[in-house]
């Protein structure tokens, strides 16, 4: 549970992110990467991103040798060049000391490079540099145009809300399940936390490729940040070389896919089966992870069981089509 005690002079200082932060995203994507718990759905993607990562970008894994990366990483302007600029001024007391935080569990030494950077070697940090503008090439170039929409589309939600409602509402909506009572903002996240910001201002920053947890950034200066999902459930994807927008494919595999369009009407287990040409077996492992990604819904009937699309699984579906939501 992270718990943020907020002031009256807190609750003034709560605003948005106009835009969202390149390095962050590219952040969160790692975290999707390497959170196994929704492998069924998220399989194929995490497959074809870790394909098509180059070798430059490798380094980024010696940043989180026991799952923990270094939070000097935690950047959060939104112009790519000035955010790489900003990693590389952090002071060289918070790198030194985050890393030997990270490495204190490691069950692996700190390879060359990561010695370097934290003697402060100018070739060490290229590495970085080199290694995270590769993976945000990568990983988010191709989809920044479409995140920037998503974005935009939060930030004017939020503002209308934050208008029709007030601040407490606006907070509550943007992470379902957090609740705010006597000024504290409880949001459900692993372990127990107390955030003050003391004046110092919070910036909400929505994410569009993690599903999991809030994530809270507390940097030595400014204010702190909260990540928080945003998407619909499954990474933004670009469209295909022919122009056709083939997302849910490039996401979920073909065959989930399909599934996804063919429960437009209800149909069970065994017929879908059949439609897509695979066995029951198959049929019923794609459906359960399109249900316990909230894409379809299940329910039995008699001695079979009968799936169909849900309201979120609709609009997926309208978006892959180019459809307004």
């Amino acid at each position: 549970m992270i718990r943020i005690h907020f002031t009256a002079d807190d609750f003034a200082r709560v605003r948005l992110a106009s835009r969202p932060a390149p390095l962050q995203e590219l952040n969160t994507v790692f975290m999707t990467l390497f959170h196994r718990d929704d492998d069924l759905l998220l399989g194929h993607w995490r497959h074809r991103l870790l394909r098509s990562l180059p070798a430059a970008a490798e380094p980024l894994g010696d940043l989180v040798p026991a799952g923990q990366a270094p939070h000097f990483l935690d950047e959060f302007s939104d112009d790519l060049g000035e955010g790489l600029d900003s990693v590389r001024a952090s002071s060289p007391r918070f790198v030194r000391s985050e890393l030997e935080r990270v490495y204190a569990k490691s069950p692996v030494p700190a390879p060359r490079w990561i010695r370097g950077l934290h003697r402060g070697d100018a070739d060490a940090w290229q590495v970085l540099r080199r290694a995270q503008h590769a993976a945000f090439e990568t990983a988010l170039r191709p989809v920044w145009s479409l995140v920037q929409d998503l974005h935009q589309a939060e930030f004017t939600r939020h503002a209308l809300t934050v208008a029709e409602h007030g601040i407490g509402t606006a907070l509550t909506t943007l992470v379902p399940g957090s609740r705010l009572h006597d000024g504290v903002w409880g949001l459900e996240a692993p372990g127990e936390r107390d955030v003050h910001p003391r004046g110092r201002g919070l910036v909400l920053q929505p994410t569009f490729h993690w599903t999991g947890h809030p994530v809270v950034a507390d940097p030595p200066e400014g204010p702190l940040y909260l990540t928080y999902p945003a998407g619909p459930g499954l990474p933004p994807q670009p469209a295909g070389p022919d122009g056709s927008d083939d997302a849910l494919s490039a996401v979920l595999g073909r065959s989930r896919a399909d599934m996804l369009l063919l429960l437009a009407r209800e149909h069970t287990t065994s017929e879908l089966a059949r439609r897509l040409g695979v066995s029951n077996a198959t049929a019923s492992a794609h459906a359960t992870a399109l249900r316990r990604a909230g894409l379809i819904s299940t329910v039995r009937a008699g001695r079979a069981v009968a799936h169909r699309r849900t309201a979120l699984g609709s609009l997926l579906v309208r978006r892959r089509d180019g459809t307004p939501a």
